[in-house]
């Protein structure tokens, strides 16, 4: 995957640039963190592979939806399978798949725990969000905190490492002893980046809990200990700059739209826009999954619809 403009020859569209004449084989496959400094969005092509525009600050977006938002099929590994029937998707999922290619993928999954025999190591993780809302989960160690990045957590610290199945153990242990779920609304998760908590009461919240973890007798023993060592994400997502004084519009995407900004910061899947018009949007990346798209004109204007970006917990959203 490259970190920055797609190889010449290919033809993927670099929606952070100048119209490049893409190729319509390319599809969004949605946003991607390799790490704290590498938000990109990522594509992917039935011959080509797969290529990454990244998402730094200030760089421009702009690009027109055409055709239809489709299945984007399976990936597992390095390979990836397209969807057999090319099933179209709702402008409006969360997911660019189509129940049949999601049963597919969950069929070997970590995260469906049909996937077993993965001899990687993984990280137990207690992830803030805000004031109530710490979530215990796991994640391949491999990674290197990326997950977190994704799941737009804005502090979290590692419990243990260890094997797959006693990892999962431990998260089934401790969001029971300790009163912590492992998903939360993502609403709520967007609300509270609007207020951050200071990082010395996040990390003192998350100090505790993971004191009242290393107490409990019954995690697994294949798994080691960790040091207590919160990690803060407010500088890599840039929250100074995504304050409360400026509320952003949530962009809706659909058939035909542009959409042109430059990019003013990225927490998880949200991209936080200067629309080219002065107006401050907000794209959930997530929702470009599936899309092809082209490169517009860098003076464009957002022709997407707006409305205004969910502000409380209780705002209708997908899991994760």
């Amino acid at each position: 995957m490259t970190a920055d403009r797609t190889p010449q020859g290919t033809g993927a569209p670099d929606v952070t640039s100048a119209p490049d004449g893409a190729d319509a084989g390319w599809r969004c496959a949605g946003p991607r963190w390799r790490s704290a400094a590498e938000p990109a969005l990522l594509w992917r092509h039935p011959a080509h592979g797969e290529r990454a525009s990244p998402l730094s600050t200030g760089r421009l977006i702009a690009f027109t939806t055409r055709a239809e938002r489709g299945c984007l099929g399976v990936r597992r590994g390095d390979r990836h399978t397209p969807c057999p029937v090319a099933a179209p998707i709702s402008p409006s999922a969360v997911s660019a798949q189509c129940p049949d290619c999601a049963r597919l993928d969950r069929s070997y999954s970590v995260a469906a725990d049909t996937r077993t025999d993965d001899r990687r190591p993984y990280d137990v993780y207690l992830a803030w969000f805000g004031p109530g809302w710490i979530k215990v989960g796991i994640t391949a160690t491999e990674r290197e905190g990326a997950r977190l990045l994704e799941q737009a957590a804005l502090s979290y610290v590692l419990l243990a490492r260890g094997p797959l199945m006693a990892a999962r153990r431990a998260e089934a242990v401790l969001g029971a002893a300790l009163a912590v779920p492992d998903r939360f609304p993502y609403a709520a998760k967007r609300a509270a980046r609007q207020h951050p908590t200071r990082r010395e009461d996040r990390a003192a919240e998350l100090t505790a809990l993971h004191a009242r973890a290393h107490e409990l007798a019954a995690l697994p023993e294949s798994l080691r200990p960790l040091t207590c060592a919160p990690v803060h994400h407010d500088a890599a997502f840039g929250l100074d700059r995504i304050g409360p004084s400026a509320p952003h519009g949530l962009v809706l995407l659909g058939s035909h739209c542009t959409v042109a900004g430059h990019v003013a910061a990225v927490a998880g899947p949200d991209v936080y826009l200067c629309g080219t018009d002065g107006r401050p949007l907000l794209l959930d990346a997530r929702h470009l999954a599936g899309w092809p798209l082209v490169a517009a004109d860098p003076a464009a204007m957002t022709t997407a619809r707006i409305r205004p970006a969910p502000g409380t917990p209780q705002e209708p959203a997908a899991l994760f």
